[in-house]
């Protein structure tokens, strides 16, 4: 019941931030005919009136073509799904803080979250002293790997230098090696609160690509203690190259043996309306309750969690 109190005043703490800051809350479905095509992300199915519907993992491309319809600045509390099995940090369904800000970039989206994150929880000494550090200088600090001008050969001989052993199939794209070199290696060395700003363009399918280096992309991510706790970027607005971005993730979903994803066309559309320059973020509110209260996984968050082999 004390978790259950705990996310409450957090819930109202949210509220009021952003009513302070005129930002307007919406709702947008949680089932949809369309879904995403990242291939690390697998969604739910829902077979309904003889067509498969989808229960979102994220309201993002709602979000965006309320964006397209000018509803300004936007934020959303809602329960997502994925097919993930429930583990210390992933769970089935989950709630997500998801909000959008047309002119800000992604300095200024982090600035507003670390403000948010001393509201809920000012008690915590870490939020007073966030890391800003690109991915690039990230891999430099913890591996004697460079991110944007080695290849999975460098990457693979200096793991096993290291005495890392890469499981199979890790190498089958830079991007994959890549993120387990973060999640395995990096990320459990990490202390405090971090963003880690620059991911190379090919980790950010929905985010512009940095003018002043195209080899990275304004996207960032929060972790805390090593645990990824929101991820953010300065939004792509051009319809055509998100296309093509969604079709290059349906190839490398064909590659790893996934079903290829129907592109939604409706958001699609909404971008080449024209949405505004915008920076937006998905936080993880069960994650952050999860680090904020010293809880051993976000199951103990939640009034009920799926347990391990339901």
């Amino acid at each position: 019941m004390a978790m259950l109190r705990m996310r409450a005043t957090w819930l109202k703490q949210i509220r009021v931030f952003f009513e302070e800051r005129g930002v307007l809350e919406v709702e947008t479905p949680i089932l949809a005919p369309a879904t995403v095509t990242d291939p690390q992300t697998e969604s739910l199915a829902i077979h309904f009136r003889h067509r498969d519907y989808y229960l979102q993992t994220s309201p993002e491309y709602h979000m965006k073509r309320l964006l397209a319809a000018d509803s300004g600045p936007i934020y959303q509390i809602s329960r997502v799904f994925r097919a993930d099995g429930p583990g210390r940090l992933h769970h089935p369904e989950f709630s997500l803080l998801e909000w959008y800000r047309p002119g800000f970039d992604q300095y200024g989206l982090m600035q507003e979250i670390t403000d948010l994150l001393a509201r809920l929880c000012r008690a915590h000494p870490a939020v007073a002293d966030i890391e800003t550090i690109s991915y690039q200088d990230l891999f430099a600090r913890y591996t004697d790997i460079d991110p944007l001008r080695e290849d999975k050969a460098a990457l693979l001989s200096w793991c096993d230098m290291a005495g890392h052993e890469c499981p199979t199939g890790v190498a089958d794209s830079w991007s994959t090696a890549l993120d387990w070199v973060l999640s395995i290696i990096i990320q459990p060395q990490m202390e405090g609160l971090s963003f880690i700003r620059d991911y190379p363009a090919d980790q950010a399918a929905l985010a512009r690509l940095d003018t002043q280096d195209p080899r990275t992309a304004r996207r960032f991510e929060l972790y805390a203690d090593g645990i990824e706790i929101a991820n953010g970027f300065e939004e792509l607005t051009d319809a055509d190259e998100q296309c093509r971005r969604f079709e290059q993730e349906n190839q490398r979903r064909c590659l790893h043996g996934q079903k290829p994803i129907a592109l939604d066309e409706s958001f699609l559309m909404a971008l080449e309306q024209g949405m505004p320059e915008t920076t937006g973020v998905a936080l993880g509110l069960d994650r952050l309750l999860m680090w904020e209260s010293g809880m051993n996984s976000i199951r103990e968050t939640m009034a009920f969690g799926w347990q391990a082999g339901q």
